[in-house]
């Protein structure tokens, strides 16, 4: 846990709200684990990763991974509008058949906002980017052929001290992206290109 630049003790609603993150309930599909939250961008900040599967040993997974960062600043940013903003960032690897649909940024952030109230995660000020990248190996690299990752950059204020739903809806987001059901009974994005 980071405690920023600050020296005091971390504030009780912070250390309560990263407890309820340790206890949430994610799937079965991630391993999900602790990792260093990125210093000085807030005064209280926590972080985990998720990857889809059970990657090698300090590498994220080729299939899914992401970052969940929550941040704590008792000032109230203006921009924030609220003591609590999530950060996040997910990556996925694309069908080559589903990558290039212009859709595809659309519906990963469609999913983001479905997740969270699916979830009963209250927020508002979302704000995010979708990225696809196509990429063809040359030289020593051509045996990887080509590719298509799909990264989605987004933030948000929670509007409850309920963060065990917000990092379970973004773990539901993770397997999204990575052509699981967004929830159980779903149908995957998989299945979604092979009804075309």
């Amino acid at each position: 846990m980071d405690t920023g630049s600050e020296s005091a003790e971390a504030p009780a609603i912070f250390l309560a709200a990263v407890e309820r993150m340790r206890s949430a309930d994610t799937r079965g599909e991630l391993t999900v684990r602790e990792i260093p939250a990125p210093g000085r961008i807030a005064p209280w900040s926590y972080a985990v990763a998720a990857d889809v599967g059970s990657p090698e040993h300090g590498r994220d997974s080729d299939r899914g991974t992401g970052r969940f960062i929550l941040m704590h600043d008792p000032e109230e940013p203006e921009a924030w509008g609220g003591a609590f903003r999530v950060v996040t960032f997910t990556q996925a690897t694309q069908d080559l058949d589903i990558a290039p649909d212009p859709m595809l940024p659309e519906v990963t952030w469609s999913w983001l906002l479905e997740a969270l109230d699916q979830r009963d995660a209250g927020y508002h000020s979302a704000s995010g980017t979708a990225t696809r990248v196509l990429s063809t190996g040359f030289g020593e690299l051509a045996e990887q052929g080509e590719g298509a990752q799909l990264e989605l950059r987004a933030s948000w204020t929670p509007t409850s001290h309920d963060i065990e739903r917000h990092l379970a809806a973004w773990c539901d987001l993770v397997c999204a992206s990575a052509g699981m059901p967004l929830q159980p009974g779903a149908i995957s994005l998989d299945a979604r290109r092979l009804q075309r």
